[in-house]
């Protein structure tokens, strides 16, 4: 058996969670194995929507560009009706983009599209997943974890300072770990496929069956490809042909078309809808992210944007830890991720509520440009502020200029690894910037102009006041000229040097 060279971070599962945790802490340089029990990535598109949310963390991540090249918009949809009449209607709400929230509508990709372009992104980085490559058993310590790994090489020992699972809802690390995954199986069953077919235009997400589970259908053109994908509820104790047989017999009975063709099916699957989400996200050295510790049913999208942001608030967090911050800060990620995922598994359950009834209207409410994390304990709020934003609250973008009059954006100045800290007609000395904080101030003697008064409005500073952007874009602090020793404090909670002042 071969003993490895130790890393900080073993992840164990290369889907969506477990590549965004890789190119964080890969463009941070922290060390890690990402291993995948499958022989190969997976080639389905179960997760198709990217959320607005995830569509500004992508950016930050640099893929955002090749995912927007690669993917489009969802498609009206088209009802069809028992007499064969038809309407059509617009599923997404449509909003036009707003300077502080500059994507407003959800994309639709296949999984294993986005997925590929995240691989590509690593690559870059220098890794790549190891595919064929099975946690089989560990042990922690307070100081790291022993984790027995099988694969090409055959066994090898490796120890890690902590371990992430993000191997699915059927975790090892989950139940290895004894952790209680609570909820409830849900009712329904349904079929998701994808197929090439001919006889259907690609201009529509085409439906059958309104209210009626028996006969409910979706054919959906999954943008980016050639196929469509087939979703339809199917009896809980009844085995379904998946193959191109079985799937055209279900499509010509939920139709009563007779002129829609199966040519091929790259990918099917039946599955039961659940709801249920992990007791503990953390256990000593080793973490929960993605469906490891939270499932759902996939209406609304959800799913995979919820599970990418489980990894973008962890990877800056373990980064921060191996620069010397408080272990406790690694903490506040089940504080501040697990509450998230219960409102999010009851948004499911409700859109859930409404598919069965035939409803799949979407807006704001699962765009997760809401989500935030004011009750944090990293929410340091030292200001007297009524309304608008507030420590805890997402980040608003903004168009600025700097001092030599060129146009730029809040999201370019806060893209990478580091914090960011602005101020607001502050007076005196700033703070001294360091390689983990990049400072900006607006008004005499600044670098930032804000003609547009776009930051104002999205901000809504005082005079002298400050406000604390962290990697993850979320607000960190708002304080006073006055408070700088208190944010003092603050940086070296999470980590920042003490030189930085």
């Amino acid at each position: 058996m071969k003993q490895q060279s130790p890393v900080d971070v073993l992840i164990c599962g290369a889907g969506a969670a477990g590549l965004t945790l890789a190119i964080d802490l890969a463009r941070r340089g922290v060390s890690f194995r990402l291993i995948e029990k499958a022989a190969s990535p997976f080639h389905g598109s179960r997760g198709k929507g990217i959320q607005p949310r995830t569509q500004e963390i992508f950016e930050d991540l640099g893929i955002l560009e090749q995912i927007l090249a690669a993917g489009g918009a969802y498609p009206p949809e088209r009802l069809y009706n028992v007499d064969g009449t038809h309407t059509d209607t617009e599923v997404i709400e449509h909003q036009q983009p707003t300077p502080a929230e500059p994507y407003q509508q959800p994309l639709m990709l296949p999984q294993f599209l986005t997925e590929g372009v995240m691989r590509e992104r690593l690559l870059e980085l220098g890794h790549c997943p190891e595919f064929g490559c099975e946690l089989v058993s560990f042990e922690q310590d307070v100081n790291g974890v022993t984790a027995l790994i099988v694969g090409n090489d055959g066994e090898q020992t490796l120890r890690v300072r902590w371990l992430v699972g993000a191997d699915g809802g059927r975790s090892v690390v989950r139940h290895t770990l004894n952790v209680g995954f609570p909820g409830q199986t849900l009712g329904v069953r349904a079929v998701v496929a994808d197929a090439v077919m001919t006889g259907l235009s690609r201009d529509y997400w085409h439906r059958y069956g309104k209210g009626d589970m028996a006969t409910q259908l979706a054919l959906c053109p999954l943008a980016g490809t050639e196929m469509f994908q087939i979703q339809a509820p199917i009896p809980l104790d009844v085995e379904v042909d998946l193959g191109i047989d079985g799937l055209t017999t279900m499509v010509a009975q939920r139709t009563g078309r007779q002129d829609i063709h199966i040519q091929s099916v790259s990918w099917a699957s039946a599955y039961t809808m659940n709801a249920r989400l992990a007791d503990h996200y953390r256990v000593g050295q080793v973490f929960l992210i993605g469906d490891a510790a939270h499932i759902h049913p996939p209406t609304g999208g959800q799913g995979l944007n919820t599970s990418v942001q489980d990894a973008y608030n962890l990877g800056w967090k373990l980064a921060a830890v191996v620069a010397g911050a408080p272990e406790a800060l690694l903490d506040t990620y089940e504080e501040e991720r697990r509450p998230v995922a219960a409102s999010m598994l009851g948004l499911s359950a409700k859109l859930l509520d409404g598919m069965k009834k035939g409803d799949m209207r979407r807006g704001r409410e699962v765009h997760q440009l809401d989500i935030g994390y004011p009750d944090s304990s990293l929410a340091l709020q030292l200001t007297g502020r009524e309304g608008g934003l507030l420590a805890g609250d997402r980040a608003p973008d903004a168009t600025v200029r700097n001092a030599a009059g060129h146009s730029s954006r809040l999201f370019s100045l806060f893209q990478g690894a580091h914090w960011t800290l602005l101020g607001y007609e502050v007076e005196g000395g700033p703070p001294k910037p360091g390689a983990g904080l990049h400072i900006h101030r607006f008004g005499p003697g600044g670098d930032l102009v804000d003609d547009q008064r776009q930051f104002s409005d999205a901000y809504n500073l005082a005079s002298g006041e400050w406000v604390l952007v962290r990697p993850d874009g979320y607000v960190g602090a708002i304080v006073t000229n006055d408070d700088l020793e208190t944010l003092h404090g603050y940086f070296a909670q999470v980590g920042l040097s003490a030189e930085t002042f």
